[in-house]
């Protein structure tokens, strides 16, 4: 048995949401088809009337790992003393009073069509990907290295395939409503995978599908520290031409496995499946039917792969997104929504050396900035924007930069380069397209940068807002491993302030 919940709003006929949205389940964590359909209908009249429902058929999830400062992206401090503001200058933007980072020229003048989020808070400066962008109301550090952990909640990717198969509204056949790219986060530095981009207890169909990249590096990073002594040939830094996105390095057909063939291997298998389920109906097998199912679609159908070819995209365009692990990850994501995925997720990585990783600058924290950091999230981003825009896909596409946190108000001026330090109390984040309002700034931080002054904002907001926009109640809730049921934004509220 599924309970839905919604909000107590009175319907039409006067019983409340919550009345109507009590429904059965195919299993412990399925809805039937047909009860969804109506549940779908005794929520339209309520959520058809709240501004922005459903207004995006599609999420691109911009995740630079280990966070961004506000102070040298979209909180500066012009007027704050030298040991808060920093290196770096703040430039105007294409929105009146609203000043970002001199490092950012490219977004400045597409700042017209973003919501800046300046009052984001939580109170976890961690890793915490896992907290960031799933509905988890407490967060402990122990969490971070167990991916499969029973008290983690679903990633919102994985929330929004979840509920758009139920819907029977997923993706076209053949193509993942869930990606991540480039790869499986954490999959290419010196530790095991983290937490974060998982389904938890909506069961492993419903983690992101993940492509990976095959590519030359072609320029060395900025060290992360003092004490490196490698020198580490980083794609995020520069990769050929050359690269590109495959399935999986298994995933193509052999030469010898005709389609003929595999069919007649599938219909064996069906007839195993057949006798397996005289045998025993109680398994809970719709799991893992769903991984084979989705696993043959992606060998015999060729859109995914067509989709993520970005070979075939004209040099210019390449070269407007950068020629950048994130940059051509970017123009990835934007050929995956515009041939039908619903959640694509890109990931600014861990590569090679993991302490101090990606956007964690602890030391070496200028150096960075100006020489790799901030020139490939420019390029990048604001070709995305420009670039659905043009496309006509803007409007439909919801696109958010978040992090798991930001960074001191205070720069630590020991090490070589200069450090900022984990800080969730007071962070930025960027907001565009899919219903999101144009031109805007929500909240504001003291003038260090590191309190928030008005109107905070929780990234359980975040989701409910984004969840809100893709056509999903964030009050929707789903049930765990031991029956009891969770809302899928946690204690998240849509914030009208956005849209």
């Amino acid at each position: 048995m599924l309970r839905v919940l919604g909000s107590s709003t009175k319907l039409c006929d006067g019983l409340t949401r919550r009345d109507m949205l009590h429904v059965g389940g195919l299993g412990a964590f399925g809805l039937g088809l047909s009860q969804f359909s109506q549940l779908q209908e005794a929520q339209g009249a309520a959520m058809e009337r709240a501004a922005g429902f459903g207004k995006a058929k599609a999420c691109i999830l911009l995740f630079p790992y280990g966070s961004p400062p506000q102070h040298e992206t979209f909180d500066p401090k012009p007027e704050a003393p030298a040991e808060i503001q920093g290196e770096m200058k703040s430039i105007s933007s294409s929105v009146p009073g609203l000043d970002i980072c001199e490092y950012l020229p490219r977004i400045a003048p597409i700042m017209d069509r973003v919501t800046v989020v300046r009052s984001v808070t939580h109170p976890y400066p961690l890793h915490c990907l896992a907290y960031a962008t799933s509905g988890i109301p407490d967060y402990d550090v122990s969490l971070e290295t167990k991916p499969r952990d029973p008290r983690h909640w679903p990633f919102i990717g994985s929330v929004v395939d979840y509920v758009d198969q139920h819907r029977g509204s997923n993706s076209l056949e053949g193509m993942p409503g869930n990606i991540g790219l480039p790869w499986l986060m954490n999959s290419r530095s010196d530790i095991a995978p983290l937490a974060g981009p998982y389904a938890a207890f909506l069961g492993q169909a419903h983690d992101p599908f993940w492509p990976t990249f095959t590519g030359q590096a072609t320029k060395v990073s900025p060290k992360l520290s003092d004490g490196q002594t490698k020198e580490v040939r980083d794609p995020y830094a520069g990769v050929d031409a050359d690269g590109r996105f495959i399935v999986s390095e298994n995933a193509s057909l052999l030469e010898s496995l005709t389609l003929d063939r595999l069919d007649r291997r599938r219909s064996l298998l069906e007839q195993f499946d057949e006798l397996r389920t005289r045998v025993d109906r109680a398994l809970p097998m719709q799991t893992y039917d769903r991984h084979r199912q989705s696993a043959f679609s992606l060998i015999t159908d060729g859109r995914l792969q067509t989709a993520l070819d970005i070979a075939r995209e004209p040099a210019a365009i390449r070269d407007r997104y950068g020629m950048t692990l994130f940059g051509q990850s970017c123009l990835a994501a934007r050929r995956l929504v515009e041939s039908g995925c619903r959640f694509v997720t890109v990931f600014w990585d861990a590569y090679e050396i993991f302490a101090g990783c990606a956007w964690d600058t602890h030391a070496n924290h200028y150096p960075r900035l100006k020489e790799y950091l901030l020139p490939g999230m420019d390029l990048a981003y604001s070709a995305l924007i420009l670039d659905l825009e043009q496309r006509g896909l803007l409007d439909e596409t919801l696109v958010l930069w978040m992090s798991e946190h930001g960074r001191t108000p205070k720069i630590d001026s020991k090490p070589i380069g200069a450090g900022r330090h984990h800080w969730s109390r007071a962070y930025s984040v960027a907001l565009a397209g899919g219903g999101i309002a144009k031109g805007k700034v929500v909240g504001s931080t003291d003038p260090t940068g590191g309190e928030v002054a008005d109107t905070p904002v929780s990234p359980k907001d975040i989701l409910a807002t984004s969840l809100h926009l893709l056509g999903i109640d964030p009050h929707t809730t789903v049930r765990n491993q031991e029956g009891r049921p969770f809302a899928v934004a946690g204690e998240g509220i849509v914030r009208p302030e956005f849209l």
